[in-house]
Protein backbone atom coordinates (compact mmCIF):
# COMPACT_ATOMS: atom_id res chain seq x y z
CA UNK A 1 0.00 0.00 0.00
CA UNK A 2 1.12 3.01 -1.14
CA UNK A 3 1.43 6.16 1.35
CA UNK A 4 -1.01 7.89 -0.06
CA UNK A 5 -3.30 5.08 0.17
CA UNK A 6 -2.39 4.78 4.28
CA UNK A 7 -2.71 8.81 4.42
CA UNK A 8 -6.41 8.01 3.10
CA UNK A 9 -7.04 4.81 5.16
CA UNK A 10 -6.30 7.13 8.56
CA UNK A 11 -8.09 10.46 7.40
CA UNK A 12 -11.28 8.21 6.91
CA UNK A 13 -10.94 6.34 10.47
CA UNK A 14 -9.97 9.78 12.19
CA UNK A 15 -13.37 11.46 10.24
CA UNK A 16 -15.70 8.46 11.07
CA UNK A 17 -14.11 7.93 14.59
CA UNK A 18 -14.35 11.87 16.21
CA UNK A 19 -15.18 14.01 14.07
CA UNK A 20 -18.96 12.25 14.09
CA UNK A 21 -19.00 11.77 16.99
CA UNK A 22 -17.98 15.11 18.06
CA UNK A 23 -20.78 16.97 15.40
CA UNK A 24 -23.30 14.82 17.65
CA UNK A 25 -22.35 15.33 21.16
CA UNK A 26 -20.73 18.92 20.66
CA UNK A 27 -22.13 20.85 18.23
CA UNK A 28 -26.37 21.80 19.18
CA UNK A 29 -29.09 20.87 16.98
CA UNK A 30 -29.27 24.47 15.69
CA UNK A 31 -26.48 24.50 13.30
CA UNK A 32 -26.16 22.90 9.94
CA UNK A 33 -23.45 20.92 10.51
CA UNK A 34 -25.33 19.08 14.04
CA UNK A 35 -25.22 15.13 13.16
CA UNK A 36 -28.58 13.93 15.34
CA UNK A 37 -28.47 11.26 17.21
CA UNK A 38 -30.70 8.80 14.06
CA UNK A 39 -27.93 9.22 12.08
CA UNK A 40 -25.13 7.95 14.33
CA UNK A 41 -27.34 4.33 14.34
CA UNK A 42 -27.96 4.78 10.50
CA UNK A 43 -24.32 5.10 9.90
CA UNK A 44 -23.16 2.54 12.28
CA UNK A 45 -25.38 0.14 9.93
CA UNK A 46 -23.97 1.30 6.72
CA UNK A 47 -19.99 0.46 8.05
CA UNK A 48 -21.40 -2.93 9.31
CA UNK A 49 -22.46 -3.63 5.63
CA UNK A 50 -19.16 -2.18 4.69
CA UNK A 51 -17.67 -5.10 6.46
CA UNK A 52 -19.68 -7.55 4.28
CA UNK A 53 -18.69 -5.46 1.44
CA UNK A 54 -15.02 -6.21 2.06
CA UNK A 55 -15.42 -9.54 2.07
CA UNK A 56 -17.16 -9.69 -1.21
CA UNK A 57 -14.54 -8.06 -2.74
CA UNK A 58 -12.08 -10.20 -1.19
CA UNK A 59 -14.02 -13.60 -2.46
CA UNK A 60 -15.39 -11.84 -5.46
CA UNK A 61 -12.60 -9.38 -6.62
CA UNK A 62 -9.60 -11.09 -5.36
CA UNK A 63 -9.98 -14.97 -6.15
CA UNK A 64 -13.16 -14.52 -8.88
CA UNK A 65 -15.51 -16.37 -6.90
CA UNK A 66 -19.07 -15.04 -6.98
CA UNK A 67 -20.88 -16.11 -3.63
CA UNK A 68 -24.15 -15.13 -3.83
CA UNK A 69 -24.97 -16.35 -0.26
CA UNK A 70 -22.86 -13.53 2.00
CA UNK A 71 -26.25 -12.38 3.22
CA UNK A 72 -26.49 -16.00 4.97
CA UNK A 73 -23.43 -15.44 6.81
CA UNK A 74 -23.84 -11.95 8.14
CA UNK A 75 -27.24 -12.81 9.03
CA UNK A 76 -25.70 -16.04 11.46
CA UNK A 77 -23.58 -13.28 13.09
CA UNK A 78 -26.18 -11.09 13.54
CA UNK A 79 -28.63 -13.91 15.05
CA UNK A 80 -26.14 -14.81 17.42
CA UNK A 81 -25.84 -11.32 19.11
CA UNK A 82 -29.76 -10.84 18.53
CA UNK A 83 -30.14 -14.50 21.00
CA UNK A 84 -27.96 -12.61 23.42
CA UNK A 85 -29.75 -9.63 23.37
CA UNK A 86 -33.11 -11.14 23.59
CA UNK A 87 -31.07 -13.33 26.66
CA UNK A 88 -30.28 -10.23 27.82
CA UNK A 89 -33.80 -9.11 28.39
CA UNK A 90 -34.56 -11.30 31.49
CA UNK A 91 -38.02 -11.07 33.05
CA UNK A 92 -38.60 -7.45 31.33
CA UNK A 93 -40.32 -8.55 28.46
CA UNK A 94 -43.96 -8.45 28.36
CA UNK A 95 -44.42 -11.83 29.31
CA UNK A 96 -42.32 -11.14 32.64
CA UNK A 97 -40.49 -14.88 31.01
CA UNK A 98 -37.21 -16.23 31.36
CA UNK A 99 -37.96 -17.05 28.07
CA UNK A 100 -38.15 -14.80 24.99
CA UNK A 101 -41.45 -13.34 24.53
CA UNK A 102 -41.91 -15.20 21.13
CA UNK A 103 -41.27 -18.42 22.80
CA UNK A 104 -44.07 -17.87 25.14
CA UNK A 105 -46.51 -16.41 22.57
CA UNK A 106 -45.72 -19.94 20.77
CA UNK A 107 -46.40 -22.02 24.29
CA UNK A 108 -42.58 -23.02 24.52
CA UNK A 109 -42.18 -24.62 27.66
CA UNK A 110 -38.19 -24.30 27.60
CA UNK A 111 -35.47 -22.85 25.96
CA UNK A 112 -33.63 -25.02 23.56
CA UNK A 113 -30.38 -26.37 23.76
CA UNK A 114 -28.97 -23.80 21.38
CA UNK A 115 -30.26 -21.33 22.66
CA UNK A 116 -27.89 -22.13 26.22
CA UNK A 117 -24.49 -19.94 26.60
CA UNK A 118 -26.24 -16.73 25.24
CA UNK A 119 -27.05 -15.40 27.98
CA UNK A 120 -22.69 -14.33 28.79
CA UNK A 121 -21.85 -11.26 26.32
CA UNK A 122 -17.99 -13.25 25.92
CA UNK A 123 -19.63 -16.55 24.59
CA UNK A 124 -22.34 -14.77 22.00
CA UNK A 125 -19.08 -12.66 20.48
CA UNK A 126 -17.40 -16.14 20.11
CA UNK A 127 -20.39 -17.41 18.25
CA UNK A 128 -20.52 -14.82 16.20
CA UNK A 129 -17.26 -15.99 14.56
CA UNK A 130 -17.36 -19.64 14.96
CA UNK A 131 -21.11 -20.13 13.62
CA UNK A 132 -20.73 -18.49 10.03
CA UNK A 133 -17.18 -19.79 10.05
CA UNK A 134 -18.53 -23.21 10.78
CA UNK A 135 -20.96 -23.52 7.83
CA UNK A 136 -18.59 -21.99 5.41
CA UNK A 137 -15.51 -24.26 6.13
CA UNK A 138 -18.20 -27.16 5.85
CA UNK A 139 -20.14 -25.58 2.86
CA UNK A 140 -16.42 -24.91 1.09
CA UNK A 141 -14.95 -28.18 1.60
CA UNK A 142 -17.73 -30.29 -0.02
CA UNK A 143 -18.34 -27.58 -2.62
CA UNK A 144 -14.84 -27.58 -3.98
CA UNK A 145 -13.90 -30.78 -2.91
CA UNK A 146 -16.35 -31.59 -5.85
CA UNK A 147 -15.10 -28.98 -8.04
CA UNK A 148 -18.14 -26.88 -7.99
CA UNK A 149 -17.16 -23.60 -9.70
CA UNK A 150 -18.54 -20.53 -11.65
CA UNK A 151 -22.13 -19.65 -11.77
CA UNK A 152 -23.02 -23.34 -10.87
CA UNK A 153 -21.00 -22.54 -7.50
CA UNK A 154 -23.14 -19.25 -7.20
CA UNK A 155 -26.65 -20.99 -7.88
CA UNK A 156 -25.63 -23.21 -5.27
CA UNK A 157 -24.90 -20.27 -2.30
CA UNK A 158 -27.98 -18.40 -3.51
CA UNK A 159 -29.85 -21.70 -2.65
CA UNK A 160 -27.96 -21.83 0.81
CA UNK A 161 -28.98 -19.19 1.45
CA UNK A 162 -32.98 -19.56 0.50
CA UNK A 163 -33.02 -22.49 2.60
CA UNK A 164 -31.17 -20.60 5.41
CA UNK A 165 -34.04 -18.33 5.17
CA UNK A 166 -36.80 -21.09 5.07
CA UNK A 167 -35.76 -22.25 8.36
CA UNK A 168 -35.48 -19.09 10.09
CA UNK A 169 -38.99 -17.99 8.83
CA UNK A 170 -40.79 -21.47 10.79
CA UNK A 171 -41.85 -20.99 14.02
CA UNK A 172 -40.82 -24.11 15.40
CA UNK A 173 -37.11 -23.81 14.95
CA UNK A 174 -37.25 -20.85 17.49
CA UNK A 175 -35.61 -18.10 15.79
CA UNK A 176 -38.34 -16.17 15.72
CA UNK A 177 -40.32 -17.05 13.06
CA UNK A 178 -40.96 -14.22 10.55
CA UNK A 179 -40.99 -11.47 13.30
CA UNK A 180 -37.11 -12.16 14.05
CA UNK A 181 -35.85 -10.80 17.10
CA UNK A 182 -36.91 -7.89 18.21
CA UNK A 183 -37.40 -5.62 21.75
CA UNK A 184 -33.72 -5.45 22.64
CA UNK A 185 -33.32 -3.49 25.66
CA UNK A 186 -29.75 -3.68 27.16
CA UNK A 187 -26.29 -4.74 26.01
CA UNK A 188 -23.67 -6.27 28.93
CA UNK A 189 -25.87 -4.00 30.97
CA UNK A 190 -26.09 -0.87 29.50
CA UNK A 191 -29.68 0.02 27.34
CA UNK A 192 -29.53 0.34 23.79
CA UNK A 193 -31.81 3.51 23.77
CA UNK A 194 -29.56 5.71 26.24
CA UNK A 195 -27.17 7.89 23.61
CA UNK A 196 -23.98 7.32 24.64
CA UNK A 197 -24.48 3.09 24.43
CA UNK A 198 -25.36 4.07 20.81
CA UNK A 199 -22.49 6.30 20.43
CA UNK A 200 -20.09 3.59 21.64
CA UNK A 201 -21.40 0.85 19.46
CA UNK A 202 -21.07 3.40 16.49
CA UNK A 203 -17.33 3.59 16.90
CA UNK A 204 -17.35 -0.15 17.86
CA UNK A 205 -18.84 -0.39 14.33
CA UNK A 206 -16.01 2.03 12.84
CA UNK A 207 -13.09 0.32 14.29
CA UNK A 208 -14.42 -3.00 13.51
CA UNK A 209 -14.42 -2.02 9.82
CA UNK A 210 -10.92 -0.42 10.06
CA UNK A 211 -10.08 -3.64 11.42
CA UNK A 212 -11.62 -5.73 9.18
CA UNK A 213 -10.07 -3.41 6.21
CA UNK A 214 -5.98 -4.04 7.72
CA UNK A 215 -7.30 -7.80 8.14
CA UNK A 216 -8.56 -7.78 4.57
CA UNK A 217 -4.98 -5.85 3.07
CA UNK A 218 -2.78 -8.58 4.89
CA UNK A 219 -4.48 -11.37 3.39
CA UNK A 220 -3.90 -9.55 -0.31
CA UNK A 221 -0.20 -8.58 0.45
CA UNK A 222 0.46 -12.55 2.03
CA UNK A 223 1.24 -15.66 0.24
CA UNK A 224 -2.03 -16.67 0.45
CA UNK A 225 -3.31 -13.28 -1.17
CA UNK A 226 -1.30 -14.33 -4.58
CA UNK A 227 -3.32 -17.78 -4.28
CA UNK A 228 -5.96 -16.24 -4.66
CA UNK A 229 -5.17 -14.17 -7.31
CA UNK A 230 -3.86 -17.33 -8.94
CA UNK A 231 -7.11 -19.11 -8.61
CA UNK A 232 -8.95 -15.81 -10.19
CA UNK A 233 -6.86 -15.69 -13.15
CA UNK A 234 -6.12 -19.16 -14.04
CA UNK A 235 -9.21 -21.22 -12.17
CA UNK A 236 -9.36 -24.14 -14.74
CA UNK A 237 -5.56 -24.88 -14.38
Amino acid sequence: QSRGQWVGFCIFTALFLGLVPILNTMVGPESALHVPDYMISLIGKFLCFAIVALAMDLVWGFTGILSLGHGLFFALGGYCMGMYLMRSIGTDGVYRSELPDFMVFLDWQELPWYWHGFDQFWFACLMVAFVPGLLGFGFGFFAFRSRITGVYLSIITQALTYAGMLLFFRNETGFGGNNGLTDFKRIIGYSLQEHDTKLVLYMVSVLALAGSYLLCRSIVASKLGRVLRAVRDAESR
